[in-house]
């Protein structure tokens, strides 16, 4: 370590120190006057930005026009799967092999479903993610659905961002408290 210049080893130190002092998801946002206030920001979410928060900036509008296009791409997509299929109809690759594609979008679409509903309450494991990345591109209707459906009820992850946020502000609320009184004149029970 004696053979890294003294820069080096102040700049490795300092970015320590910044990463061992950062909170996760706690940033710093700007307000209107300039000065950044001190304390979690709220993450954004694609096509609603943090609008979801207070449900201001065209909120419903902009989850009018989600919902709406998600509906879109579930029609599109279900009428390509069609096209699709009526493709391998007209090539006469057989009933056992049109039977295995809509049995494999099936299951498909069913698994990718699943996954996308439970990633609007709960965040997935990158790995996992990752591992599951063909079979979510080959179940892109099962996707398209839950999006759909969860945009019916509120932003899609909106619930979870929001629980994120709230515990991210609570916590940063705590450890910024200001205590009352000196604790060493209080008096021993």
């Amino acid at each position: 370590m004696s053979d890294e210049p003294k820069n080096i080893r102040a700049e490795r130190r300092e970015r320590q120190a910044q990463q061992e002092s950062a909170e996760p998801r706690e940033r710093q946002a700007p307000s209107a006057a300039g000065t950044t206030p001190a304390g979690p920001r709220p993450e954004p979410i694609r096509f609603f930005g943090t609008t979801w928060l207070n449900h201001d900036g065209n909120y419903s509008a902009r989850r009018a026009g989600v919902t709406a296009g998600s509906l879109a791409a579930v029609v599109a997509s279900a009428l390509m799967l069609r096209l699709a299929y009526e493709g391998l109809q007209l090539a006469a690759v057989g009933g056992f092999v049109s039977i295995l594609v809509v049995i494999m979008f099936a299951i498909c679409s069913a698994l990718a479903f699943g996954h996308t509903w439970g990633s609007y309450t709960e965040r997935p494991d990158p790995d996992r993610q990752s591992s599951l990345r063909g079979l979510l591109a080959i179940g892109f209707l099962g996707s398209l659905t839950a999006y759909f459906l969860r945009s019916l009820k509120e932003a899609p992850g909106e619930a979870l961002h929001r629980e994120e946020y709230t515990t991210a502000r609570d916590r940063y609320d705590r450890r910024t408290a200001k205590r009352t009184g000196n604790p060493a004149k209080r008096r021993s029970p």
